[in-house]
């Protein structure tokens, strides 16, 4: 801990649409995404409407309609204040790096090293199981597709939705190799999104005319399916599927050195990203549950996909049910190439910092694609053996998707954590700060994550067996322990950031001074040199 590793540059700022960052392949990401194209990443990972569809086993297990409709309400409050609290910290510190780079900034010069590590690593590890989570609802959806078409006698076996992962999985990375085309699929998966939404709504509504089910069925009844003999705790269990699918709200973020004024555009992304999500999503359910004519068979289905069953009792026609279904594929690859992207910029910024074994090889940007494919594949390569433990136990994949929302939300705490002992006051305040009202943010971003991290780590069902069990806290133990191992035998060595003086936040000379002589930290005069 003896040297000093500055960086100056006297060359002015690159123009707007100019490269930057640069990497040891000599090659540049450049900054092509627009608002549009930010939100269209924001919103197609998030796409509240098509996460509710994807999850609905365990909420209509959980309490029925009821439990989906007032959990998007609740899921949305605290996301909302998540959000602020994302895009505050985004405004004043824009950086591909998202929350690690944050708690590097915020930290306590002693700890902030390993607490960005941490950080950083549990981020990436939540949009690998974001990314998995996705390719899994896309494989399922297709089998179910074919399940309804074979008859009711068709057994859908693990090994199909196993292998049409693995095929999912590999489109979705060939998509993702093209850079210039990112910003294009983003802006179209949002369209796509919206359009879909739209048009599967009215169509089941249409089509469900005269035999809509009543009032109490949607708002009041409550059907609990899960095996707790307390409704409340079923509740919050059934409240994993309708949180998640207001999670990877950091997305955005990401993009900080793909676009021009992120610190505000980045902001109304996240923003947008969470009022669009609740507005379809809510809407969506409503109509969705109106149209159901029939909950039992739902539970009884050969297909394992409710939405495919609600849409085909609504319509009574497999032709069409098919052709909304299209739609909503359209929607999930979508979702799941901007999650395989989001993935790859977490794991690309993170090994710049050398955040990962052979960060060397993760960290550079291909010259004639203009991505960092490297990245790339190993954000897939992980998603493919996360699809393999499909194989070995359903439950403990499902138990991934938890992680996405639980590890996200860890990676959140962290840097809001280490803002909230700074203080408020103290640091460098962006175009989108909102003063008290970001505080409260705050508090109830740590509260929703501490409850997140308890609650959603029961057994979805009971009594719980081996063959049910929620396996969340077994992987978050596991994951945090290798991460720990890891950074004392070698990570400590190797970790290292770069920090403006401009984005420094020092309350001495002291502290400053110890800044300047840690190896963890090299000192650049200029944010846009770095």
């Amino acid at each position: 801990m003896s040297s000093l590793k500055s960086t100056t540059s006297s060359e002015p700022p690159p123009a707007t649409d100019a490269p930057t960052h640069a990497t040891t392949s000599g090659a540049q990401l450049r900054r092509n995404f627009s608002i549009f194209s930010l939100l269209g990443i924001g919103f197609s990972i998030t796409n509240s409407w098509f996460g509710i569809s994807a999850a609905l086993v365990t909420s209509i297990y959980s309490g029925g309609p009821l439990m989906v409709v007032y959990g998007i309400i609740i899921a949305a409050f605290f996301s909302t204040f998540v959000g602020i609290t994302l895009s505050e910290l985004c405004s004043a510190y824009p950086h591909s790096g998202g929350q690690h780079y944050w708690t590097v900034v915020l930290a306590p010069r002693k700890y902030a090293p390993f607490l960005a590590y941490m950080c950083g690593a549990l981020a990436w590890a939540g949009s690998v199981f974001c990314a998995s989570a996705v390719s899994m609802s896309i494989a399922q959806a297709i089998v179910g597709m074919h399940a309804l078409l074979a008859g009711p006698d068709f057994v859908v076996k693990d090994w199909m939705v196993f292998v049409t992962f693995q095929l999912v999985n590999i489109v979705c990375f060939l998509f993702n190799c093209y850079g210039k085309l990112l910003p294009f699929y983003a802006k179209a998966a949002l369209y796509i999104s919206l359009i879909s939404y739209f048009t599967i709504t009215i169509t089941v509504l249409a089509c469900s005319s005269g035999k809509y089910e009543d009032a109490r069925f949607v708002f009041v009844q409550f059907n609990n399916q899960t095996g707790w003999y307390s409704s409340g705790i079923a509740f919050i269990v059934g409240l994993i599927n309708p949180s998640w699918c207001f999670s990877c709200l950091d997305s955005a973020t990401h993009m900080a050195d793909e676009t021009t004024e992120p610190e505000r555009k980045i902001p109304i992304a996240i923003m947008g990203t969470i009022a669009i999500g609740f507005v379809t999503s809510f809407t969506y359910v409503i109509a969705m549950f109106f149209s159901l004519t029939n909950l039992e068979s739902i539970y009884n289905s050969n297909t394992g996909v409710p939405i495919l069953d609600i849409m085909f009792q609504s319509l009574n026609n497999k032709g069409g049910t098919m052709w909304l279904m299209v739609m909503f594929l359209l929607t999930a690859f979508g979702c799941n190439l901007s999650a395989q992207t989001w993935a790859t910029r977490l794991a690309w910024s993170f090994s710049r910092d050398n955040g990962l074994p052979g960060s060397h090889y993760w960290s550079q940007i291909h010259p004639a694609l203009g991505v960092p494919l490297n990245a790339n594949i190993l954000s897939c390569v992980w998603v493919a053996i996360c699809g393999c433990l499909y194989m070995v136990s359903t439950t403990g994949f499902n138990s991934l998707i938890t992680g996405t929302l639980t590890f996200l939300l860890l990676s959140y705490a962290i840097p809001v954590v280490c803002l909230l002992i700074k203080g408020r006051k103290n640091i460098k305040h962006g175009p989108f700060w909102l003063g008290p009202l970001g505080f409260v943010s705050n508090i109830v971003t740590l509260m929703w994550t501490v409850f997140a991290v308890i609650f959603f780590s029961f057994p979805f069902n009971m009594p719980a067996t081996k063959d049910n069990m929620n396996y969340m806290s077994v992987i978050i133990v596991g994951y945090s322990l290798y991460a720990i191992i890891y950074w004392f035998s070698r990570g400590h060595k190797l970790f290292k950031t770069e920090i403006t003086h401009e984005q420094l936040v020092v309350e001495s000379k002291d502290e400053k001074l110890g800044l300047e002589k840690s190896d963890n930290f090299m000192v650049s005069e200029n944010e846009k040199s770095v």
